[in-house]
Parts: structure tokens; sequence; C-alpha cells
């Protein structure tokens, strides 16, 4: 077990990134000001952390094309993704925790690339928490829509383009062995045998139906070295469409709200969180903001916030 003692003051920085680029709708543009109309700053600097707005990054329109090669819009992910890599990488050479509002999943490739380059240099080991109903491992070759947004993890490992795939400066950014994915319910038929082939550990809801929650976070943050770097990529449709009806790729049969409040508590407690994406939101297809009020929420339970001053027992 790890240390349940109330979490020490963080020195966290929000960075937007508006944009949809990668997605094959439109709206997850909006996510950061959904996130900032929650409250989300406000949130954390309610539980002591000292909070940056940086505001959002620039980046190119999504001029809505089909796919070309198998990717669509890949010189705008590309450009998206540099600005979240070197955005990402300053606020962690500053000492800075970055957290991603995004914007679509493919941006995960500029934030975890950054994070893998600066574990690189500081000789820290990296753990990547992947929480999505997707597994987000598509190819050219393999994708059946050219949707970017379903090809992070595989450009992490380096199956992609080349200018995504050596954003960290080094390629592949991430070996398998590195990575837990958690909530898993919508695999492609060609991503099946990609994932299988790398190796990575895929805990899908079969499987947190059959050993339960707190069992698979206990598999996922088991064997970490001290000193670990977690960063936590959170697709806002890992959880169930039920609680959570922003997203565009809603799965049914998602994490409950405290299943997923118990993830993200579990999380803290290791004291090991380094770097943070919230994705996905679209508030066009929300109800009263519901979905980035929970979000918020979520935050706040991965950044400390608890019940009661819980301590070994």
């Amino acid at each position: 077990m790890y240390p349940t003692a109330p979490a020490a003051s963080r020195a966290i920085t929000l960075l937007g990134a508006p944009t949809d680029v990668g997605a094959g709708s439109r709206g997850a543009s909006m996510g950061p000001e959904a996130l900032r109309v929650a409250g989300l700053a406000q949130a954390l600097r309610a539980l002591g952390h000292h909070v940056e707005d940086a505001g959002n990054l620039p980046g190119p329109a999504n001029p809505e094309l089909p796919p070309a090669d198998g990717h669509r819009h890949l010189p705008e992910v590309i450009a998206w993704n540099r600005q979240v890599h070197d955005a990402v990488h300053t606020e962690l050479r500053r000492g800075r925790l970055p957290v991603l509002m995004g914007g679509d999943h493919c941006l995960a490739i500029g934030s975890i690339s950054a994070v893998a380059r600066h574990c690189q240099s500081a000789g820290k080991p990296l753990r990547v928490l992947w929480f999505d109903a997707h597994a987000d491992f598509n190819t050219h070759a393999h994708t059946p829509s050219g949707n970017m947004h379903g090809m992070p993890v595989a450009c992490l490992c380096g199956h992609g383009p080349a200018a995504l795939t050596a954003l960290a400066g080094h390629a592949p950014a991430l070996q398998p062995d590195w990575i837990r994915q958690i909530g898993i319910r919508s695999v492609d038929e060609g991503e099946k045998q990609l994932i299988d082939a790398a190796g990575i550990q895929v805990y899908d809801m079969r499987t947190i139906d059959e050993l339960g929650m707190r069992a698979v976070i206990e598999a996922a943050l088991g064997d970490l070295a001290p000193g670990t770097h977690l960063h936590v990529s959170f697709d806002v449709d890992f959880l169930d469409p039920e609680i959570a009806p922003a997203v565009a790729t809603s799965i049914p049969g998602g994490p409950t709200y405290r299943e997923a409040q118990l993830c993200m508590e579990m999380i803290a407690d290791t004291g090991l969180l380094g770097s943070l994406d919230i994705v996905e939101l679209n508030p066009a297809l929300d109800v009263r903001n519901k979905t980035a009020v929970l979000a918020t929420e979520l935050a706040q339970s991965l950044f400390g916030k608890s019940t009661l001053i819980r301590r070994n027992r």
C-alpha cells in the first residue's frame, strides 16, 4: 500500500489545446473552455495547489478534409502536437506539473513525447496510465477512418509518421511495457493483432468486471520503481456515457462514477503523478456542462481531494 496522507501542494500549469483535427466529429476544440467554465483552476487551488492557466496554444484550423494515405489532417496533427510537446516540456523543465486540456486524443502524442523526453533527460522511469474506451493503436494501414485520435498509442510506440514518432527526440517515445490501458471496450479488428504483438497490458471492461476496479488499479500501479513519473491520459469516453455524455465516440458499459473516483484516489495515494491529459470533452454534446464538472471532480480526486485523511492501515 502507498502512503495516503494529504497531498503536498503542487505547482500546476493548465494548457489549453483547442482542436479537433484528429477526431471524426467537431466539438472537442471547445473542451478547454468547458473545463474552465466548470472551475478546474479554482477547484485545484481550493486543494492548496498553485495553479497557472497559461491560456490556449495556437495551431491550425480544422480543414475538414478526407484522409490521405490513411491519415486525416496529418499536417495539422503534426503542427498541434509540436506545440503541445514544446509547451508541456517547458513546464516540466520549470518544475511544474502540466495539465493538458484538450482537444482530441491525438494531442497525447505531443504531451507524452514531452514527458518521455523529460524522463530520459532526468533519468526517471515512466509509467503511462491510459484511461479510454478505445485502444488507440491504429496505424494508417489498419484504420477504418483515418482519424488520428485513434493512433496516438501506436505513434508513441513507434508505429507512425516519423514527424510524430520522433517528437521526443528518440524513437519510440514509449516502450509498450511502460503503458497500462484501463477501461478498454472498443478495439478495431486490425488493432487487436497490433496490441497483442506489442504486448501492451490492457485491462478491458471484462477484466474490470471479473476482478473489480481496485484490483485492476493495484495491478496497473504494481512494480513502480522509486521516483517513477506517472502520466495519466484521461479520455472522457473512458466513463460510462450515462454519466459523461459529452463525447463523440461514446461506448456503453464504461466505469461508474465511484469506480472512476477510486481510480483517481488510488493514483493520488502514490504521490507520483507528474502530468495529466484531459481530452475528448465535446461540450456540444453535453447537458448543462455536467461532463466537464465530472472531469473537474475527478481531477480534484487525482490531486488529493478525499473524504477523510487516510493513512496506512
